[in-house]
C-alpha cells in the first residue's frame, strides 16, 4: 500500500513506503542543542559522532592547489587513480595486507559505499545481520531496500561484538553480515581471531561479510584487525570522516572482491557520478606523514579524554558502561536514572547545555535505558560537561 501526503492542494504527492523508516534521533538532538545554542550560548555537545577538529593542514592545502590547478569536473565512477593508489598504500601500511588500486572504489562518504553495496549484494527480502546495538543507518537503509534485518543481540559478554556462535544459531546463513570494529555506539574493538573465524564462516557459506572498518586508527591499546586479512570474498568499508577527521569532505570507499567491482562502479556511476572532485584530491593529502603526526596527536588527546572519563563517570553516577577500546564513544547505561532514554537527554539538555545522544538510535531493544557519549570534544569540554552533570538532579538514582 503506498502511502500519500498532501499540501492542502487538489494533488496528493505519493510516499512510497520504502521511505518509511525510523529517524536518526542524533539529528533531533543536534536541532534541540542548536535551539539551546541560541538562546543560553551555553553547549557543549558530546552527541555528534565527529571530530572537533578541521580536516589537516596537508590536505587543507592540497585543497587549495586543486582549486587553482585542477578543472574539478567529473571523475572516473570509482576515483582518480592517485587516490585509489593511496588508500592501497593505507592498508599495507596498517594491517599489512596487499592492496591493488583496482581493489579501491571510492565512494561520497562511506554512507554512499553502503547505500550502493547494499544495492550490489542484496535482492528485496534478503536477510542481513548486524549487531544490537549498532550503527541505525545500516537498519534502515536496509529496510529502505527491502532487506530484512536480523539483529544479533550483543551484549557485554561478547565486548558488544558478534560471534560465530550467534551465526550458527541463526536458522539458515544470512545473505550478509555487517561487522563494525571499533564500532558504532560501543566503541569495542572484536578480537582478531574471533573476525577471522566470521571471515571464514561466511566464506564458507556464501555470506557476504561487510566489515566497517572506518574507525580504524582510533585504538587505545587493543589492536584492531582487518577482514582482509582472512578473507578477500568479504568488503571493507572505509573513510577520512572518523580518524582523518575529514566528515564534510564526504571521502569514502571500499576494499572490493572482483565479483562486485562492475556492479559497485555502475552503481555509484547512476547514484553519484563520482565523489566530490576536489575531497578526492584533499584526501590525498590526508594519505601523507605530515597529515599522520596531526592526526596522531588527535588520537592522543581522545586517549586523554578517554582515561578522564573512565576515572569520572562513576562518579557522575553512570556506572556501566562499554569498554571504549577505540572510535571516540561511550555507551552507558542509564536504566537506574530513566527508562526513556529520549526525554532524559532532551531534559539533561534543557538542565546543563550538556547534549548526549540517547540509546533508541542504536538499540531498538534496550535504548530506552543507554545513551552514547561522544568524547571527540576537547578535554577540557568533556571536564565540564562532566562537572555540570555532576551536578544535576538528573543524575540522581531512582532507587
Amino acid at each position: 500500500m503506498r502511502a500519500t501526503g498532501s499540501t492542502g492542494s487538489s494533488r496528493v504527492a505519493p510516499i512510497s513506503q520504502r521511505s518509511q523508516v525510523e529517524p536518526f534521533f542524533v539529528m533531533e538532538v543536534l536541532k534541540a542543542a542548536a535551539q539551546r545554542q541560541r538562546t543560553h550560548g551555553d553547549v557543549i555537545m558530546l552527541c555528534a559522532g565527529q571530530p572537533s577538529t578541521p580536516a589537516p593542514a596537508p590536505a587543507r592545502a592540497r585543497a587549495i592547489e586543486a582549486l587553482d590547478a585542477e578543472v574539478l569536473g567529473y571523475t572516473e565512477a570509482t576515483g582518480i587513480l592517485p587516490l585509489r593508489q593511496a588508500i592501497a598504500r593505507y592498508h599495507h601500511e596498517l594491517s599489512g595486507i596487499e592492496v591493488d588500486p583496482d581493489d579501491v572504489i571510492v565512494f561520497p562518504g562511506s554512507s554512499g559505499a553502503f547505500t550502493a553495496l547494499f544495492l550490489a549484494a542484496f535482492d528485496p527480502g534478503d536477510a542481513v545481520a548486524m549487531t544490537r546495538p549498532g550503527y541505525p543507518a545500516y537498519r534502515n537503509t536496509l529496510r529502505a531496500l527491502g532487506c530484512q534485518v536480523l539483529e544479533l543481540d550483543c551484549g557485554p559478554q561478547t565486548r558488544y561484538q558478534p560471534t560465530v556462535q550467534m551465526l550458527e544459531a541463526l536458522p539458515q546463513p544470512p545473505a550478509g553480515l555487517i561487522v563494525a570494529s571499533p564500532a558504532n555506539p560501543t566503541g569495542t574493538i572484536i578480537d582478531a581471531a574471533e573476525l577471522a573465524a566470521i571471515a571464514r564462516w561466511c566464506e564458507e557459506r556464501g555470506t557476504l561479510l561487510i566489515s566497517d572498518e572506518i574507525y580504524h586508527g582510533l585504538s587505545y591499546g587493543r589492536p584492531t584487525a582487518s577482514a582482509w586479512e582472512t578473507s578477500r570474498e568479504s568488503v571493507v568499508v572505509g573513510s577520512v570522516s572518523k580518524y582523518f577527521s575529514m566528515t564534510g569532505w564526504r571521502i569514502g570507499w571500499t576494499l572490493t572482491p572482483p565479483a562486485l567491482r562492475r556492479p559497485l562502479e555502475v552503481l555509484t556511476g547512476n547514484l553519484n557520478i563520482c565523489a566530490p572532485a576536489i575531497s578526492q584530491h584533499a584526501a590525498l593529502g590526508a594519505f601523507t606523514a605530515a597529515a599522520h603526526v596531526e592526526l596522531d596527536g588527535h588520537r592522543r588527546r581522545y586517549a586523554q579524554t578517554r582515561d578522564l572519563l573512565i576515572d569520572r563517570l562513576p562518579e557522575v553516577g553512570l556506572r556501566s558502561y562499554a569498554p571504549p577500546d577505540g572510535a571516540f564513544y561511550a555507551w552507558c547505561d542509564v536504566g537506574h536514572l530513566t527508562d526513556d532514554s529520549v526525554t532524559w537527554c532532551r531534559d539533561l539538555l534543557a538542565d546543563t547545555g550538556v547534549a548526549l545522544t540517547p540509546g533508541v538510535d542504536f538499540d531498538t531493544v534496550d535504548g530506552h535505558h543507554m545513551v552514547r557519549l561522544s568524547f571527540a570534544g576537547s578535554t577540557e569540554e568533556v571536564a565540564e560537561a562532566l562537572d555540570r552533570m555532576a551536578s544535576s538532579p538528573l543524575l540522581r538514582s531512582r532507587d
